[in-house]
């Protein structure tokens, strides 16, 4: 077996900068009682000014009079976890999450299918890179050293016991992942690396240190198999993000927006899968929210081309309050079907293709405004069409029972006929008699003619059936 940990070091600044507009400054996460809340993570910025983690939030403010604090959020944290779990279900089924920063996943069995594990490093690099979290990765024969790898090394690769065993004796006590106040004693008592542990008889090193660091080592070493409870996917996505302070306009959504659609394309991703219709819902004051449904023609999981529909979709709703709060829910997961490309695209450059462009029309025009045309079986040139729901794929349908398409009929037909004054100069086809109708009203006896008029228009006429007098005009050839 080969275990690989994905740990990230600095998670509990990473989950809540989704909500931060990307500008430079130094900030520092707080958590704890209020009377005695401190330090937990300073980012670069903040440590260039002596923060540390630990420190007393006014010692951290003298240090640093413009640093700006974050309270911590296990929730964003833990979600930000299960997205990243998302993302290692496309490698492996075997997953574990260690609380409070990593992410365990087998990867031997599917060393073949990646090109082995350099190839799947990159892969997982390069994808969690995009997310913006920093990321420490290691690879063992058990799962318990992987993690502790990721403190001493990232990019390690330890892929058998004997190397396994070899490195491990060299680390420092205090990246061994022991308890600290077990590191302090084995220090007083002159041990300095895991390896000065192992050479001790095993009866004097669990006096020494007491069962659970015992387990801890022989789970280091593969001595003791470790019982972890499988992590699953979630069967629909649900994200939230809290703001530090009140967005007042759709605008300011975009940032926090676009991280919650890299995380949902993840999500997708690991399952297959695409999103067809989701809601984010702006909260406000006093539990009061604000709903905006995206709905798409066929299910999409670009997370850029979601974003732009859904920057538009809110752009054209007036915020009735500051919005404290974002949330994306996805209830239902279609089956994504890629679409069928063109070995050499003949598109031209920056063109978009029918249904981007009918997805653009619909998030700014409405849902109703764009429609698909379908022929009826009727003879009646105002009842032979009807609108259907626009589908990108196919944009015009055809009843079975109707009739084809003639080339004697325009395009252009007028909302409603006109009466000619004089008679057309020339009829150039007919007569097309049409008796239909009979049963709804709407009884029509005409005989239509393709014609042209004095200026040199081709027009399409009618006169009353038998007759050549009395021209109607019903619309026009292109």
């Amino acid at each position: 077996m080969l275990w690989a940990c994905l740990r990230f070091p600095q998670l509990a600044f990473d989950a809540l900068r989704g909500t931060l507009p990307n500008t430079p400054g130094a900030f520092a996460v707080v958590a704890g009682p209020a009377q005695r809340r401190g330090i937990v993570f300073a980012n670069a910025a903040a440590r260039g000014a002596g923060v540390r983690a630990g420190q007393a939030i006014a010692t951290a403010q003298a240090l640093c009079p413009h640093l700006c604090l974050l309270a911590r959020d296990p929730a964003a944290e833990q979600q930000a976890l299960g997205a990243f779990a998302t993302l290692a279900w496309r490698y492996s089924s075997d997953i574990h999450l260690r609380e409070p920063d990593a992410v365990l996943l087998e990867v031997g069995a599917s060393l073949k299918l990646f090109d082995g594990w350099p190839a799947l490093e990159r892969r997982l690099r390069d994808e969690i890179a995009r997310s913006g979290f920093a990321c420490r990765i290691a690879a063992a024969p058990t799962a318990c050293a992987a993690q502790v790898l990721t403190f001493a090394h990232d990019g390690i690769a330890l892929t058998t016991t004997a190397v396994l065993q070899g490195a491990l004796a060299q680390l420092p006590l205090a990246q061994g992942g022991l308890e600290s106040a077990t590191v302090t004693a084995l220090h007083g008592m002159g041990l300095r690396t895991l390896g000065d542990l192992f050479r001790l008889p095993r009866a004097e090193l669990a006096r020494r240190t007491g069962p659970a660091a015992l387990l801890h080592l022989d789970r280091l070493r593969g001595h003791l198999a470790e019982a972890c409870p499988r992590w699953q996917p979630p069967a629909r996505f649900a994200r939230r993000l809290e703001f530090e302070s009140a967005a007042h306009s759709t605008t300011a959504l975009a940032f926090p927006l676009q991280r919650l659609l890299r995380e949902l394309e993840l999500f997708l991703l690991a399952r297959d899968g695409g999103v067809q219709h989701f809601v984010l819902v702006l909260g406000h004051e006093r539990g009061a929210s604000t709903r905006v449904a995206v709905g798409l023609l066929a299910p999409q999981r670009d997370a850029a081309h979601l974003l732009e529909l859904a920057r538009v979709r809110l752009e054209r709703i007036a915020l009735p309050a500051p919005v404290y709060s974002l949330a994306l829910q996805v209830d239902e997961l279609p089956p994504l079907t890629p679409p069928h490309r063109d070995l050499f695209d003949t598109r031209a450059q920056g063109g978009l293709d029918w249904p981007a462009l009918a997805e653009r029309l619909r998030a700014r025009l409405g849902d109703g405004a764009l429609h698909g045309l379908a022929c009826v079986a009727d003879h009646r040139p105002t009842h032979a069409w009807r609108h259907t729901p626009l589908d990108p794929a196919a944009p015009a349908t055809r009843d079975a029972t109707a009739p084809a398409p003639t080339a004697n009929r325009p395009f252009w037909l007028l909302p409603q006929p006109l009466v000619l004054r004089t008679a057309p100069q020339r009829i150039l086809a007919g007569p097309e008699r049409i008796e239909s109708g009979w049963w709804d009203a709407h009884d029509q006896r005409r005989d239509y003619y393709v014609v042209e008029l004095r200026g040199g228009q081709r027009a399409w006429a009618f006169t009353e059936a038998g007759s050549r007098q009395h021209w109607t005009l019903h619309g026009w050839f292109a």
